[in-house]
């Protein structure tokens, strides 16, 4: 294969997906001089469109918009990392070479029913296994987050020593409770901030009230992308469901604390190639996942995280800290 071939990348959603790309075009962009397009959603432009290993980062509009744009762009052979109809229907159209990721879709059913693990890697794995053919080997540099400093706007002193709380999560059975997350707070000595998404307010605002204490944070609903990954970066200690800013976080050198119920890191989401002080905190219900997405918990309707001891959390941050 030529050098300098032009790429198209294809990962519409979600924060934690995309994010988890960025490994991969870092090392097409540096071992090939690849010229690389990614296409994606445009609500998560945003996380990519300050990559320098990125050329253009193109949105999904229309099929006829979006085809007629990337047709124009003559490219060289399409990687998918998607892999849904959408993605398939526009490789179809495109007409030219295109390496498809594998979701693995039989050995994760496997693994969430029986218990047999037979993926036994990360999804950046699967992601380089797509473009083996290419010999693009991962140079192990980890996860990429490139921080635009133009109009960043915080609320908040980056100066001090915080732990940075992301609260949130897709689903429900994904997410620790009011009470779990109270009682931690309540044995924290750092200011702790919580960040996360609108939807998340409600709980951080019930938190907050509920404590009536003043080293406690919130600007859920309040920050970019951007932002967001900006107060992580300058926290002490990041505490996170299984969530897309769980990702983000990996590409900072800060140690991450996990929590996980419903999904496991077994599915191939831990945060990849984070700080070597981050840990993995698993509910002991069950070593399996519920789901794959973390949708529906097989032992209780709110989600077995629920069931994870607040004083493992609290020690494991008092160690951490030390």
């Amino acid at each position: 294969m030529s050098r300098n071939p032009k790429i198209l990348v294809i990962r519409f959603s979600s924060i934690g997906d995309i994010i988890l790309t960025t490994p991969l075009i870092r090392c097409l962009k540096h071992q090939i001089d690849a010229e690389i397009d990614f296409l994606t959603k445009s609500n998560y432009q945003d996380l990519i469109i300050s990559n320098p290993n990125i050329s253009e980062v193109i949105t999904f509009s229309t099929f006829p918009k979006t085809i007629d744009v990337l047709k124009s762009k003559k490219y060289d052979f399409v990687i998918d990392l998607q892999n849904n109809f959408r993605s398939l229907r526009i490789r179809s159209l495109l007409t030219v070479k295109s390496y498809t990721f594998s979701k693995n879709n039989f050995r994760r059913y496997i693994l969430i029913y029986f218990g047999i693990n037979l993926l036994n890697n990360h999804i950046v794995d699967r992601y380089f296994k797509s473009v083996e053919e290419l010999n693009i080997s991962n140079d192990n540099q980890g996860i990429d987050y490139f921080i635009s400093n133009k109009n960043l706007k915080i609320d908040f002193n980056t100066d001090q020593e915080y732990i940075c709380w992301c609260i949130g999560g897709t689903y429900e059975q994904k997410k620790l409770s009011v009470m779990q997350i109270t009682n931690v707070i309540s044995k924290m000595e750092l200011p702790i901030l919580f960040i996360g998404g609108e939807s998340e307010k409600k709980i951080s605002s019930e938190i907050i009230n509920s404590m009536k204490c003043n080293n406690v944070s919130d600007l859920c609903g309040e920050t970019s992308i951007d932002e967001s990954a900006y107060l992580i970066k300058k926290s002490k200690l990041v505490l996170t469901n299984d969530t897309g800013m769980m990702h983000i976080a990996s590409a900072f050198d800060i140690p991450i604390i996990s929590f996980w119920g419903c999904t496991k890191p077994s599915l191939g989401f831990s945060p990849y190639q984070a700080n070597v002080k981050s840990e993995t905190i698993i509910t002991e219900l069950s070593g399996r996942p519920c789901s794959k997405h973390g949708k529906y918990c097989r032992f209780q309707s709110d989600g077995c995280i629920k069931e994870i001891d607040e004083d493992i959390i609290i020690n494991t941050v008092t160690r951490l800290l030390k």
